[in-house]
């Protein structure tokens, strides 16, 4: 019912759209007869509205994924490289979580490991769907892969000019109608101590929780409760999600032979690169989507890329 009732509706607003075009049309054909301007500049205002409703109609479409209005996370890890890659994974840690409040969704880090010098070394958070801000993990799935930085380093006292990378996975939240099956004997569970910011508490007892899923290799780790148990149960969910991300990766592989698993993202397979030295760009190896702006894009302007990637994805533009 719940599928019905989202087909009624886009199929409702297509034919909305249709109608106003038809009388648009019709209104502009008059004006273009009696020659009247103020009638054709109307017409041609209408017209353009519903191009942009199309759009927004268009976009529905290429998130029709069977998860892709499902909750994310988001998992950073920083490259070779030492404080340039941590640094660089921190800039793109607050470059998704800019662009999803920007976008109305809420963001909850889950876990964060501080870097040597600066940065950090990983980070993992959740973008939530809230009010208008849904489909998440819709949005953000093609994001999975290395992006690349070239810039001239803040820590390189002679100035010199770095390639920086870091990765990035995205997954989504398994919700309550998805049923993913554990059992206790494919787990091995260790408890550390949690190594960032959250208190003496935190930092004096064994609160994190790192699970393993022996089967296939999965790892998930939380620190961002003082409980032990919440963060149990916050490690469990993100297991979840990654095994579930996984099967979606094998179907998505088996069905068009184009998509690879997160195992064969390897450091030589850069999906985007921004560049703010000598010049100042930011291009998607995949869609060929750019823009000159960077620094606009590291403050979470990412629209253009994403609707790129979505479009690529479904419908082989691109």
């Amino acid at each position: 019912m719940s599928e019905r009732e989202k087909l009624t509706g886009s199929l409702g607003r297509v034919r909305q759209i249709e109608h106003e075009l038809r009388d648009a049309l019709e209104l502009l054909a008059l004006g273009e007869a009696e020659d009247d301007q103020e009638i054709i500049d109307a017409a041609e205002n209408d017209i353009a509205v519903f191009h942009r409703k199309a759009q927004r109609l268009r976009l529905e479409t290429l998130l029709s994924g069977e998860a892709d209005k499902n909750n994310c996370f988001v998992e950073i890890h920083a490259g070779a490289g030492g404080t340039e890659a941590q640094d660089w994974a921190l800039m793109l840690a607050r470059m998704y979580a800019r662009w999803a409040e920007a976008k109305g969704y809420k963001v909850e880090w889950i876990e964060e490991s501080a870097g040597d010098e600066a940065g950090i070394k990983s980070a993992t958070f959740k973008i939530a769907s809230h009010r208008d801000a849904d489909h998440p993990y819709g949005w953000l799935k093609g994001e999975s892969g290395v992006h690349r930085l070239v810039r001239i380093s803040p820590f390189d006292s002679n100035a010199r000019r770095h390639t920086s990378f870091a990765s990035v996975w995205v997954y989504p939240e398994v919700d309550d109608a998805i049923n993913i099956q554990i059992e206790d004997k494919d787990l091995r569970v260790d408890t550390y101590r949690a190594s960032g910011a959250g208190g003496q508490h935190v930092n004096k007892t064994d609160s994190a929780i790192r699970i393993t899923h022996i089967p296939t290799g999965v790892v998930v780790q939380c620190q961002n409760d003082r409980s032990q148990h919440r963060n149990r149960a916050q490690a469990m969910s993100m297991l979840k999600a990654r095994l579930y991300e996984r099967e979606l990766k094998i179907r998505e592989a088996a069905a068009q032979a184009s998509e690879a698993l997160k195992s064969e993202i390897g450091w030589g397979h850069q999906i985007r690169s921004y560049v703010l030295h000598p010049y100042q760009m930011v291009k998607d190896l995949r869609t060929h989507a750019e823009k000159g702006n960077a620094l606009g894009v590291l403050d979470g302007d990412i629209d253009t890329f994403l609707e790129a990637t979505l479009a690529q994805r479904v419908g082989g533009e691109g």
